[in-house]
């Protein structure tokens, strides 16, 4: 159990929270929430002793474990499944299983558990740090924004996972559907304080709302009285027969705390300008293929799809399949290898892409920055796209040598506002946002009149926007002519396979051709398999579950044991000995089980195997 009481910090004249004082009971699954710079990740600090409070306590129940995902990234092992295996608890080393289901449920293949961690990218490095701390099995987990480097079916199993995590959970995340799908509770940091509510974050912020609503409307009714009050005073402070109800009327006033009228907070509010187009179809792509490497296999081979006026298209996929480069050729950075890309004649394109943020120059502040993004912007124009992205007065002339990242991508975002386009191509918009800027920014992208062509790994956003999509999923690319939701319940992700991150080998020439599926025998193929695997892989959980608690009783019983020997106490001696001999079998038998269900889960798995 985490006890916070009281607790204050300030940094100098800032205060970020005063009197916070919440607890996380067993089981509860907490969503950390608040607006960027106000103290998500201070708090977080403080709770992992990385930093001291100014005022109040943090306190743990007595031999708690507390897991952090480090920012910091260190590796010494040969293997990455060595490096996961790192996190296995005491007693617990030689299980390597359980490192390797994590790593494989983030997204590594059964070749890559062989390979160095220097081998991958910063990204997936940060996924073996995740299933580092996911194997090590704390009391309490806390993760700060795990979701930033993990791609949409990653995330997808990382949700599943947590959502049933057996002991505390602390997240914080900008990925709403993410954290709505775990969450049991929300501790909200909302002007200077820290409060803890039941619920998701749907319900967190309508309390809010409420709380703030029945806030006003009371501050403005008890004006309205001290005003008429004030006005009786005035009127007959002069008539001695009325001396008494003056006076009774001086002294309500001064017992009366002033409510004062609650500041508004700032918001991430834009709009993207959009400009007139009259043409129906903005850009076509026709047969586009391209890779980086002319020896290997093309990472998009023979796309075709259009981009018409008022279209909607989410990207989407597992990450390194091609989503990014696909839109750094949309945006004309990159040239095919065959095929064409037709844009309209008139078609102006406005790009916010991944790297973008670090071709932002050191040596400018924030207002000279947004001046470069168009010759049309004037330096007051420049001026109010930086307020509108929060860097108002001084801050607007900030360096961007200085800003954080999160800083950064808002000064792109508002380089972006300030180029008017028919089209927007979006590469992971939402990275580095809060959650309340998330929100602005599907609003803005909802009323731009123009294209928008999205990567994006948020559901929220899929759902809430997406009319088309274009899915790298498979060892394939194609167009699907729906909504994301549609998407899921037809066709759905691919179930990560052993292979499912290796090289994929080009089939002979000479091979007989093979018929596909068409999405409704996929959607039928789909079910039917998971009907036959799930309780089959039920019942492999429900074993690792069971070996899990009956080592963890062992663990604490021998414990108990070296505790009793210290002290002399036969009698306790001889009972935790009887329960230490019973569980001793229990586990081998539990083990022999787990092994057979393994071991059938797989042989049924290949008789399923992944259609064409």
């Amino acid at each position: 159990m985490l006890i916070v009481t009281d607790v204050a910090k300030s940094y100098g004249p800032q205060e970020l929270f005063s009197g916070a004082s919440f607890q996380i009971n067993p089981r509860e699954r907490v969503g950390m929430v608040g607006r960027n710079g106000h103290g998500k990740t201070t708090l977080l600090r403080l709770i992992t002793g990385r930093e001291e409070p100014d005022e109040g306590k943090i306190e743990f129940s007595k031999g708690y474990r507390v897991g952090y995902l480090e920012q910091h990234l260190t590796f010494a092992q040969p293997t990455i499944l060595d490096e996961a295996a790192l996190g296995l608890m005491p007693g617990a080393e030689h299980e390597s299983w359980r490192a390797e289901k994590i790593l494989r449920g983030l997204g590594f293949g059964s070749r890559d558990l062989t390979r160095a961690a220097s081998e991958f990218s910063g990204g997936y490095q940060s996924r073996i740090h995740l299933a580092r701390v996911l194997v090590s099995e704390p009391d309490l987990l806390i993760l700060d924004e795990p979701t930033n480097y993990l791609d949409i079916t990653a995330l997808r199993w990382l949700q599943r996972f947590l959502a049933t995590w057996p002991r505390e959970l602390l997240l914080v995340t900008h990925n709403r559907n993410f954290m709505d799908g775990v969450v049991t509770h929300v501790v909200g940091i909302h002007r200077q304080k820290v409060r803890k509510f039941p619920g998701d974050t749907q319900q967190y912020y309508n309390l809010i709302l409420q709380e703030e609503e029945v806030f006003e409307s009371t501050r403005q009714k008890e004006e309205r009285k001290r005003a008429h009050a004030e006005r009786f005073i005035t009127r007959f402070r002069a008539k001695a027969r009325l001396a008494g109800m003056v006076q009774s009327r001086v002294k309500m006033l001064e017992k009366q705390d002033r409510k004062e009228k609650l500041t508004a907070l700032e918001s991430l509010e834009f709009s993207f300008t959009s400009l007139s187009f009259a043409a129906k179809v903005m850009l076509g792509v026709d047969d586009l293929t391209f890779g980086y490497h002319l020896e290997k296999k093309p990472l998009i081979d023979g796309l075709t799809f259009h981009i018409g006026r008022g279209d909607r298209i989410g990207v989407v996929g597992p990450n390194g399949r091609g989503k990014t480069t696909l839109l750094r050729l949309l945006a004309g950075e990159l040239q095919p290898w065959s095929g064409s890309i037709r844009p309209h004649p008139t078609l102006t394109t406005a790009y916010y892409g991944q790297t973008n943020i670090d071709r932002l120059q050191a040596q400018r502040n924030v207002v000279e920055e947004i001046l470069t993004a168009s010759p049309d912007v004037t330096p007051q124009r420049a001026r109010d796209l930086a307020g509108a992205m929060l860097f108002s007065g001084d801050h607007a002339l900030k360096p961007i040598s200085v800003l954080s990242g999160g800083e950064r991508a808002r000064v792109l975002l508002g380089k972006l506002l300030a180029t008017p386009a028919h089209m927007l191509l979006l590469d992971e918009p939402t990275n580095h946002l809060d959650l309340e800027s998330c929100d602005s920014l599907l609003g803005a992208i909802d009323s731009f009149d123009g294209a928008v062509v999205m990567v994006t790994h948020n559901e929220m956003l899929l759902e809430a926007l997406a009319t088309r999509l274009i899915v790298f999923d498979r060892g394939a690319i194609t167009s699907y002519e729906g909504p994301y939701r549609e998407f899921l319940e037809r066709v759905g992700w691919e179930e990560d396979s052993d292979d499912s991150h290796a090289c994929i080998i080009a089939p002979d020439d000479d091979d007989p051709p093979v018929r596909r599926m068409s999405r409704k025998e996929r959607a039928k193929f789909v079910q039917d398999r998971a009907r036959a695997l799930r309780p089959l892989q039920q019942k492999v959980d429900d074993l690792e579950a069971a070996v899990a608690a009956a080592e963890q009783e062992l663990n604490e019983v021998n414990a108990a044991l070296v505790d009793a020997s210290g002290s002399g106490d036969g009698e306790q001696i001889a009972e935790l000995g009887r329960r230490a001999h019973e569980l001793t079998p229990q586990i081998e038998s539990s083990y022999a089980a787990l092994d057979a269900a393994t071991t059938a889960l797989e042989a049924e798995t290949a008789n399923w195997p992944e259609p064409l």
